[in-house]
């Protein structure tokens, strides 16, 4: 019964155009003797995060496919994300900084990239150039930033500071390259430079073991004796090539352990039964690549910009990786565009949003009540100065929400919030990041509560570890939520309390952040006021209307296609469904409407 799994476009070998190659291969990116320290980098808009990558912003290539018709998308030559779009204004004609850049690494052993010339779209590629990483610094500390597909190889060169990064597919390495730029990827507290390595086929030996046997570069280690050390299996498998990581589970006698490459993950599962020590009843297969693993984060960002409606992201499966991908990547470079459109390019990446012109009467639970579609990582609000920081885990949900609330307005008592960026939030520490791949919110959980403990008492005994938004008890159900203001501090609560002999008896455990559930469906009406509409699944238009605006019953199946609007009403209906697309169309028409104004005057 060996698994089989389906590898979409195992061949990525260079399409562009003998001239193309040419010039590409007619410079070696060795400015000088010093070679790479005096690399000129190609900088990048964000409508170019894309080059290289087997679609183009704001086009459906990447999500064709039998399971996600795209019949009903209209492609507009003009949309938000066409290669026109760096030059509407939005932002500074010089594009991204110069760490972003968009190159080929050299066929040498050496792995010096090469230059890509200006204004030439490359070949796919399914290799990803990091550069101006600490040279102590190791693959899995490297690897542990990777949340995007399969990989096929990784090859780290210390002495020049970079690694590349091969993928099976192009669409995972499309959508950690665009992550990477957007969340400003860091290892050790530099800032990495994110490029694009030379385009090539997968070899067929791997793609061959991918296809027939789900070969992965993780070994899996079954029936294993309970003696066994972590250092007797690198010295067992070490032999087979460089080696990732080694993860035992005692407790069910197996072990994982991933190679830097799936050729020798092959090798080691062909060869290692061989020998006497690793036969029957001692099982060797393949596990999963951790840096494959889909997140229910990430299924539910990629659901809703395809158009999906909360509760029916469960439509993508693991298996629908490369749709994933497609969508996390294209997401990515919206909310990239979003940010840096108004807050210029020194906002890239910024996950706090500033709210103003706040009635003084409000609560920051009021504010909290319209703040959706991401995970909370702080709130301060101001009340004598009428303004918030409202601060995200991940910066497209900053960008979305942004986005969102300009599109449709953001009231609380009846007065319309100013919406804008505040300052930049940095990246997301390392120690917030992992706790919340592990469930951590700013809400904590109090279960089997008995009477006896009321509001107040579990406000005064929570609060010793930081402000608190909310306080809200379910008497019907035994418990309790206390909202923290700083996630930091429900991680701190949740430490301390569990040690607490009079909580011993309770179930503390993390909870669901209100704040990243979907945005509501609300349109700003004709008075100003907020009407709202309830979502269906197909790309949560409201219920009783089909696609085209027609009554229906909203019963048709899912259209799966991340549309854009081509009018004005078709950005009202859209704006909820794809909020970044629609505020990045609304500014192009915007633009569009103003130059024409300027002419005609």
């Amino acid at each position: 019964n060996r698994r089989r799994v389906n590898v979409p476009s195992i061949n990525t070998a260079p399409q562009f155009q003998n001239s193309m190659h040419n010039q590409l291969q007619g410079d070696n990116g060795i400015g000088s003797p010093g070679g790479y320290g005096d690399m000129q980098f190609t900088p990048l808009l964000p409508s170019q995060l894309l080059l290289g990558s087997p679609f183009q912003p704001g086009t459906p290539n990447g999500f064709n496919s039998q399971q996600f018709p795209m019949s009903n998308f209209q492609q507009n030559p003009s949309s938000a994300l066409s290669p026109t779009f760096g030059g509407a204004g939005l932002m500074s004609p010089t594009g991204f900084p110069t760490q972003y850049a968009s190159f080929y690494g050299q066929a040498s052993p050496t792995g010096s990239p090469m230059i890509a010339t200006p204004g030439i779209v490359p070949g796919t590629s399914r290799t990803v150039y990091l550069g101006n990483i600490p040279a102590e610094t190791t693959a899995e500390e490297i690897l542990g930033h990777v949340r995007s597909g399969q990989i096929e190889s990784v090859r780290l060169l210390p002495d020049k500071n970079c690694a590349f990064i091969s993928f099976l597919d192009s669409s995972s390495a499309t959508h950690f390259h665009s992550d990477a730029i957007l969340k400003k990827l860091a290892i050790r507290g530099q800032d990495v430079k994110v490029g694009w390595g030379k385009p090539s086929p997968v070899p067929t030996s791997v793609a061959l073991a991918v296809q027939q046997n789900g070969a992965s570069r993780n070994v899996y280690l079954g029936n294993l004796p309970e003696d066994i050390t972590e250092e007797e299996i690198r010295e067992d498998l070490g032999k087979f090539g460089p080696i990732d990581t080694i993860k035992l589970v005692r407790e069910k006698a197996i072990g994982f352990v991933h190679f830097l490459s799936i050729s020798n993950a092959v090798k080691a599962v062909t060869q290692l039964p061989q020998e006497a020590k690793w036969q029957a009843p001692r099982r060797v297969y393949y596990g999963k690549d951790r840096c494959a693993y889909v997140s229910k984060t990430q299924q539910q960002n990629a659901a809703q910009y395809l158009g999906i409606a909360p509760g029916y992201s469960h439509v993508l499966s693991g298996a629908d990786r490369e749709i994933i991908s497609t969508a996390l990547a294209q997401q990515s470079v919206a909310a990239a565009a979003v940010a840096t459109s108004a807050g210029g390019m020194n906002n890239l990446g910024n996950r706090t949003v500033y709210l103003g012109n706040i009635h003084p009467e409000t609560t920051i639970e009021e504010i909290c009540n319209v703040v959706r579609g991401g995970l909370l990582h702080h709130i301060r609000y101001i009340p004598d100065k009428h303004i918030c920081f409202v601060t995200f885990i991940d910066p497209t949900s900053a960008a979305s929400f942004y986005a969102l609330s300009n599109l449709q307005g953001l009231m609380i008592h009846n007065r319309r919030l100013k919406i804008g960026w505040g300052k930049h939030s940095g990246a997301l520490p390392p120690a917030i990041a992992l706790a919340v791949s592990g469930g951590a919110s700013r809400n904590v959980y109090i279960g089997n509560l008995d009477e006896s403990w009321s509001e107040e008492r579990l406000r005064q005994d929570f609060a010793e570890y930081g402000e608190i938004e909310l306080v809200n008890t379910l008497r019907e159900k035994s418990c309790a939520f206390v909202n923290f203001t700083n996630i930091a501090n429900a991680i701190k609560a949740i430490e301390a309390i569990r040690n607490r002999e009079e909580y011993k008896r309770f179930k503390i455990n993390f909870g669901k952040d209100r704040c990243g559930n979907p945005p509501r469906q609300n349109i700003v009406a004709g008075n100003g006021n907020m009407s709202n509409q309830s979502p269906s699944p197909v790309n949560g238009q409201s219920a009783g209307l089909t696609a085209n605006g027609q009554s229906g019953n909203g019963n048709s199946p899912p259209n799966l296609s991340p549309g854009l609007p081509q009018n004005g009403n078709d950005l009202t209906q859209n704006i909820a469904i794809n909020p970044l697309q629609a505020y990045l169309a609304q500014q192009q028409q915007q633009q569009q409407e103003a130059m024409y104004q300027q002419q005609m005057a």
